[in-house]
C-alpha cells in the first residue's frame, strides 16, 4: 500500500465497503459521541468520516487529535446505516472504522478556524494565509482560477496561437502607473524595471514575424489598492497579432471570454458575441457615466440642458449660461417617492455634493402631479416635456446633475448604478459585455492648456497622420475596452507602427523625437524594418475570476495577495535590507520623515 494513502477523502463509496484503507487527510471536525469518536477527514479532494470505538488498537491516540491536525489513517470501510447516510458529500454512504493512526503534523492553537463560515479581520487571514486557503471557499475559488486559466490557453490554442514569455526583468515604460525598480549590481547606480504589461516586447514579437502571441503574463504595478485591482503585480490573458484590424481582435478574443463564462459561470446568461455592443466612449460617459458600464442596468441618463435654460430654478439656469456645461437626467423607475428621493440626495452628499435634484410623479386622483423642489421651480410645461423625453410614467423619478460633464459624470454613473441595484432594475443573473470604442488619445489640461496623452500612447490615431494634423482633442484612437458588469476586463487597440506617426502622436503631447528614440528606442528602431499592422489586447484574470466566484473584492481569487497597504503580512515584505545587500548594490536608504 502507498506510503500515505490508497484513495482521496472523495473516492470511497458503497463499493468499497468491506475494503481496507488508507487515507491522509487535516482533520476538520472531531465529535465525540459518548466513547465513539468521529473525524471528519479532509483533503483538496472532499471529505471522509472516519471513527473509532474503545475497541479501536489506536483509540487513545485518536483521543489526541485535534482540529487540523494533518494524520493517516488506515481502516476498514463500513456502511452507514441508513438514517445516518449524509447525502451532501460523496462519501456519505459510508464510514472509516480506524485500525492505525500516523500524526504526519500536529497543529497548535489556530489562530483561525477552518471549519464553519466565521468572518476574521482579512489582518488575519493575510498573515494566515495559508490556514486562510484550507477553507472550502477558498479551496474552490483557487481552483477556478486555475480551471479557467486552463481553459484560456486551450481556447487561444485552439485558434492557432503560441505562447511566448517575455522578459520579468527589463527597462522602465510608462505605461500608465507606477513602476517597480530593481538595482542592478552589475551596473551600479543603473535599475532595471518589473514589466508594466509585455506591451513593447509583444509588439517586437510582430516585428519578429510571428502571426500570433499569447501569454498569461505576470504586470507589475506600483499603484494605490482598490478592491478591484492588486496593489503590486496581476495577470492577464495577453495577445497580439499582425495583419489584423480592431473588429479581428474583437473576433478573436470574444469567443474566448464568453466560452470561459459560459463554462464557469454557474448558469448565468452570458450574450453571444456577435450581440456584444459597441458604444462610442463619449456616449458610454454620457449614457452611463462610466467607460465601463453594467449593462445589467437599463438606465440610460439623457441631456436634459434646454428644459433648464432660461427657467426658474436659477442654480441649474445660471450653470448654463457658461460654456461647456450640461444638466444631466437619471431615470429612475419605480423610484417615485419622496422617501427614495432622500435616500438618493443623501447619497449625493455622501459623495461631496450639494445634493441631487430630483422631481417624481405621483397620481392625484384627479390625473398625474409632478412633484419635488425642481417640479415647484420649473412649473409644470417643463416638467412634463422632461417626463416625456425620459419616457416615465406614475410612480417613477428623474434625478439631475448639472456642470462641466467631467466633474460629475463619476458621480452620475455612481448614481445610476446605486438607483439600479435599489430598485431592483439590475438583472444578476447575467454577464453584459459591451466594446467601448473611440477612445480620445489626447486631452487637455484645464489649468494649463497642455496637451498630454488620455489613453495609451502607442494607439493608432484614427485617420492616421492627417488626423494629427488637425485638433488634437478631436483626435480618437483605435483603442478599446471590454466592459463587463461595471468593470474593465480588456483593454487594448491596433497599434501604431510608423515611425513617423508615433514621433507626431509624441509631439502632439510634448514629447520630443530624441526623448520618443530614448525612451522607446527598442521600438521606434524596429518600425524602420517592415514592420507590420498589429494589435491586440490583454485579459484582466483576477477580475475575471473575481466576477465568475461572484466576489466584490480581488484578494479573494489571488492565492497569496498584498493587503491595502502594499505589504505581504505573512512573508513580512516589503522589508529593511541589509547593510551588505545596500553595500553590494552601491546604494543608500535616505530616512524618510514621519
Amino acid at each position: 500500500m502507498h506510503a500515505y494513502r490508497s484513495h482521496s477523502c472523495a473516492d470511497l463509496n458503497k463499493s468499497n465497503v468491506g475494503e481496507t484503507v488508507r487515507l491522509s487527510g487535516w482533520v476538520h471536525r472531531v465529535r465525540d459521541h459518548g466513547g465513539l469518536l468521529f473525524i471528519d477527514l479532509r483533503d483538496h479532494y472532499g471529505m471522509t468520516q472516519v471513527m473509532a470505538d474503545p475497541d479501536s488498537p489506536v483509540f487513545a491516540q485518536i483521543e489526541k487529535v485535534r482540529s487540523e491536525w494533518c494524520i493517516r489513517i488506515d481502516g476498514e470501510v463500513k456502511a452507514r446505516d441508513e438514517s445516518l447516510i449524509n447525502p451532501k458529500i460523496s462519501t456519505g454512504e459510508i464510514e472509516v472504522f480506524i485500525r492505525d493512526i500516523e500524526v504526519l503534523g500536529a497543529a497548535d492553537e489556530l489562530p483561525l478556524m477552518v471549519f464553519g463560515d466565521q468572518e476574521y479581520p482579512e489582518e488575519t487571514r493575510l498573515r494566515y494565509r495559508y490556514l486562510d486557503l484550507r477553507r472550502e471557499k477558498m479551496q474552490n475559488s483557487m481552483t477556478l482560477r486555475s480551471d479557467v486559466v486552463a481553459s484560456m490557453r486551450r481556447r487561444m490554442w485552439d485558434q492557432n496561437f503560441r505562447e511566448f514569455q517575455t522578459p520579468i526583468i527589463t527597462a522602465s515604460s510608462p505605461e500608465g502607473a507606477r513602476d517597480f525598480l530593481v538595482p542592478s549590481r552589475l551596473h551600479p547606480g543603473k535599475f532595471y524595471a518589473l514589466p508594466q504589461a509585455p506591451q513593447q516586447f509583444k509588439q517586437l514579437i510582430m516585428v519578429s514575424g510571428f502571426d500570433k502571441y499569447f501569454q498569461i503574463a505576470p504586470c507589475f504595478r506600483d499603484e494605490d489598492p482598490r478592491a478591484d485591482r492588486s496593489p503590486t503585480d496581476f495577470y492577464q490573458l495577453d495577445l497580439e497579432m499582425s495583419f489584423v484590424t480592431q473588429q479581428d481582435v474583437f473576433d478573436t478574443i470574444s469567443p474566448v471570454l464568453a466560452g470561459v463564462f459560459e463554462e464557469f459561470g454557474g448558469g448565468k446568461k452570458v450574450d453571444a458575441p456577435q450581440d456584444w455592443p459597441q458604444i462610442p466612449y463619449a456616449e458610454a460617459a454620457m449614457k452611463y457615466g462610466s467607460d465601463k458600464p453594467d449593462l445589467r442596468n437599463p438606465i440610460e441618463m439623457q441631456d436634459c440642458s434646454e428644459h433648464f435654460r432660461g427657467s426658474g430654478f436659477a442654480i441649474f439656469a445660471k450653470l448654463l449660461e457658461q460654456d461647456g456645461t450640461q444638466i444631466r437626467a437619471i431615470p429612475a423607475p419605480t423610484g417615485g417617492s419622496r422617501k427614495f428621493c432622500d435616500r438618493m440626495n443623501k447619497f449625493a452628499q455622501g459623495e461631496g455634493l450639494p445634493g441631487m435634484g430630483y422631481i417624481f410623479w405621483r397620481d392625484q386622483g384627479e390625473g398625474m402631479e409632478a412633484a419635488g423642489p425642481l417640479a415647484k421651480n420649473i412649473g409644470p410645461e417643463r416638467t412634463e416635456a422632461i417626463r416625456q423625453q425620459l419616457g416615465l410614467d406614475v410612480g417613477d423619478a428623474a434625478f439631475f446633475l448639472g456642470g462641466k460633464p467631467k466633474a460629475f459624470e463619476k458621480v452620475a454613473g455612481k448614481a445610476r448604478d446605486v438607483i439600479g441595484e435599489e430598485l431592483g432594475l439590475t438583472d444578476k443573473d447575467r454577464f453584459a459585455f459591451a466594446w467601448i470604442v473611440d477612445f480620445p488619445i489626447y486631452e487637455q489640461d484645464e489649468e494649463s492648456g497642455a496637451i498630454d496623452f488620455e489613453h495609451n500612447p502607442f494607439s493608432m490615431p484614427q485617420g492616421g497622420m492627417d488626423a494629427l494634423n488637425g485638433d488634437p482633442l478631436a483626435v480618437k484612437g483605435y483603442q478599446y475596452d471590454l466592459a463587463c458588469n461595471g468593470y474593465e476586463l480588456v483593454s487594448g487597440a491596433i497599434r501604431n507602427h510608423k515611425p513617423e506617426i508615433m514621433l507626431k502622436a509624441f509631439e502632439l503631447a510634448g514629447y520630443g523625437a530624441d526623448e520618443v528614440k530614448s525612451r522607446f528606442g527598442a521600438l521606434f528602431n524596429a518600425f524602420h524594418y517592415g514592420a507590420p499592422p498589429h494589435g491586440g489586447c490583454a485579459a484582466g484574470i483576477d477580475r475575471i475570476v473575481m466576477l465568475l466566484a461572484d466576489e466584490a473584492n480581488i484578494r479573494e481569487v489571488m492565492m497569496f495577495p498584498m493587503n491595502q497597504r502594499a505589504e505581504d503580512l505573512m512573508m513580512d515584505a516589503p522589508s529593511d535590507p541589509t547593510s551588505d545587500q545596500l553595500m553590494e548594490l552601491g546604494l543608500r536608504v535616505i530616512p524618510q520623515d514621519q
